[in-house]
């Protein structure tokens, strides 16, 4: 080994990152305050205010446009696969390459 790989070489220093992470994440779940939430989330005494209610349905509105998009990413890619598949069933994916052979100067 040379003097230079020697010197440069150096030894990996994981666990006293990890301890000091793993340190620093116990003094903080340690020290941290409660949360401490409005009556409009927390111990509302008017269940049936319009406040709550809007709350509620805002919630619920939030959570339909991820499922509506997660939904339709899901679908996209399902869309990708089948045409990999028939593609790759009649034989596309066999002449790609010699295709892009041809073309190349």
């Amino acid at each position: 080994m040379s003097r230079l790989a020697a010197v440069t070489r150096v030894a990996p220093r994981w666990p006293a990152y990890l301890a000091a992470a793993v340190t620093t994440w116990i003094i903080n779940a340690l020290a941290a305050a409660p949360a401490a939430a409005c009556s409009v989330c927390y111990g509302s005494r008017d269940i049936g205010s319009p406040l709550v209610s809007g709350a509620r349905l805002g919630i619920f509105f939030l959570l339909a446009v991820t499922v509506v998009v997660l939904g339709g990413l899901t679908r996209f890619f399902l869309y990708l696969r089948a045409r990999a598949r028939l593609a790759e069933s009649d034989g596309v994916a066999g002449e790609w390459p010699d295709f892009q052979r041809s073309v190349s100067p």
